[in-house]
C-alpha cells in the first residue's frame, strides 16, 4: 500500500507535489488520468488520496464517490473550481477536506501529517471488548490475549479502521498481501477464520467480522 495517491493530471503540479510529500519520507503513486487512478488504488490502495476535480475520462467527484463505496480512505480534494456547489458536493460524496488552488504547500503538508498522525500513529486500537496493541500484535478479548500474525494484524487493523464499510475482498486482499503476491485469494478467507476464532463468541455466527456475499467483508 502507498502513502499518498495523487490523482492530477497537470504534470507540473504532480510532480511538484511527489518531491515534496517524498521529502516527507511519504510513499507516493501519481495518477493522470481517473481511471488510472482507480486502477491503482483498486491494486495498491493508499492511506491518503490527493485528488483533483477536472480529469479526462472520470471525474474527481466520481472517483471520490467510487471510494467511499469500498473504503473510508482520507481523500483531500485539491481544485481550481472554487464555488460553493461545488465544495459542498466533494463534502457531500465524502472528501474530508477541500482545498483551493493555488495550494499553500506547508498549509497542505500540515494538514496530510495531521490526518496521519491522527489515524495512523497509533499503538493501540480499542473497540468495545476489543483491544489491538498493533506494535505487540497482541489481540485482547473480555482480557483474553492472542498473539497475531503480521497478515492478522494488518488484516483486523484495516477492517476495524474502515468500521461499518464493507471493502471488497480483492480491495482486502491487494492491501494486505499486495497485487503481485504469489499467495492466493484464499488466503483472505482463512485469515478471516482464524480472527473469528479469537473475536466472536460464536465463530460460525460472527456479530462482528460480517461476511457480505459476493461482495467481501464488513468489521461492526
Amino acid at each position: 500500500m502507498v502513502d499518498i495517491l495523487i490523482v492530477e493530471d497537470n504534470n507540473e503540479i504532480a510532480l511538484l507535489l511527489k518531491d515534496f510529500l517524498e521529502r516527507e519520507n511519504y510513499i507516493v503513486s501519481v495518477a493522470e488520468t481517473g481511471e488510472k487512478a482507480l486502477s491503482l488504488y483498486e491494486k495498491y490502495g493508499a492511506k491518503l488520496v490527493l485528488l483533483d476535480i477536472m480529469l479526462p475520462g472520470i471525474d474527481g467527484f466520481n472517483i471520490c464517490s467510487k471510494i467511499r463505496e469500498n473504503a473510508n480512505t482520507p481523500i483531500i480534494i485539491l481544485s481550481a473550481k472554487i464555488g460553493k456547489e461545488d465544495k459542498l458536493n466533494g463534502i457531500i460524496l465524502g472528501a474530508d477536506d477541500y482545498i483551493e488552488k493555488p495550494v499553500d504547500i506547508d498549509i497542505l503538508i500540515a494538514k496530510i501529517n495531521g490526518i496521519f498522525k491522527r489515524r495512523y500513529d497509533i499503538d493501540k486500537i480499542i473497540e468495545g471488548n476489543l483491544t489491538l496493541n498493533i506494535a505487540k500484535k497482541i489481540l485482547t478479548v473480555n482480557k483474553k490475549e492472542y498473539e497475531l500474525t503480521v497478515k492478522e494484524c494488518e488484516l483486523l487493523k484495516l477492517l476495524i479502521e474502515n468500521k461499518n464499510t464493507t471493502l471488497k475482498k480483492e480491495y482486502l486482499f491487494n492491501t494486505i498481501w499486495g497485487s503481485d503476491s504469489d499467495t492466493e485469494l484464499q488466503s483472505l478467507t482463512v485469515h478471516i477464520k482464524w480472527l473469528r476464532e479469537k473475536i466472536e463468541d460464536d465463530p460460525k455466527n460472527p456479530k462482528h467480522l460480517i461476511t457480505v456475499w459476493g461482495v467481501g467483508y464488513r468489521f461492526e
